[in-house]
């Protein structure tokens, strides 16, 4: 019998991408369906009732965390797909989960697969993984949504999101300022670190920096358009972000 699949991601080339590998290598697996956001998951997973979920953790508005919340303890087995690094997902590995790192390597999507067929024919294992599924996603001290994995030269470092003063780019390397004075250079470009970060406390305010919110103390046009942080460090504000910046502030 194949396995019933649906997609989630917000990304259009992410999920045809991942369909496309799904059909070269996973021929028991039947796509029903893809979905681009939360709301439209919502409505496929009634209406074509698929067995498994590939869900994208970050998504903008609703993410796949608060997605798997309001479906309230459906068993379906849960494949996340993210941009993670392997080191912040060991939350997953304690939890029995599985998860494909992007870009998606096909023996990760055939592990993956095998492991959805044995919990489908295990009715008492499916229900224990979504127990723990459950509790993964509810658990606001989970390292998914308060830390920030970062590579160097040594390894991983991992970062409290509240330890980070603001990042800076300079080519495809990143710059990473923290609340100490002491600095950590990846080679990650921003545009990873700005769509994994916390939109509600990280803010992009020019191509090159995005600012912590929270250390966020005032502004100066004096300066030179400058949001200015509570260890004294000024950062620039594009002219192209001004507007909006300064509508955002004025609503704290």
């Amino acid at each position: 019998m194949p396995i019933r699949a649906l997609i989630v991601d917000d990304e259009p080339d992410a999920r045809e991408n991942l369909q496309l590998m799904l059909e070269e290598h996973c021929p028991e697996v039947d796509i029903v369906g893809q979905a681009g956001s939360a709301e439209e998951a919502r409505e496929r997973i009634a209406s074509d009732r698929p067995q498994a979920l590939f869900l994208d953790i970050k998504m903008p508005g609703e993410d796949g965390f608060q997605l798997l919340r309001s479906l309230g303890g459906l068993e379906l087995p849960v494949v996340f797909t993210t941009a993670y690094d392997e080191y912040a997902l060991q939350a997953f590995k304690e939890n029995a989960l599985d998860y494909l790192e992007k870009p998606i390597d096909p023996d990760d999507l055939q592990r993956a697969v095998g492991k959805i067929a044995r919990l489908l024919g295990e009715p008492d294992e499916l229900a224990e993984q979504g127990r723990r599924v459950e509790a993964l996603v509810n658990d606001p001290a989970s390292p998914l949504s308060s830390r920030v994995a970062v590579p160097g030269r040594d390894g991983l470092q991992l970062l409290k999101q509240d330890e980070i003063l603001y990042l800076e780019a300079s080519d495809s390397y990143t710059t990473i300022h923290l609340t100490d004075g002491k600095r950590l250079v990846s080679s990650k470009h921003i545009r990873v670190f700005e769509t994994n970060l916390d939109p509600r406390r990280f803010y992009r305010v020019h191509k090159s920096y995005i600012v912590n919110l929270e250390h966020l103390t005032g502004f100066s046009r004096s300066e030179g358009n400058m949001a200015v942080l509570d260890t004294g460090a000024m950062v620039p504000v594009s002219r192209r972000r001004l507007p909006e910046f300064l509508a955002m502030i004025n609503t704290f």
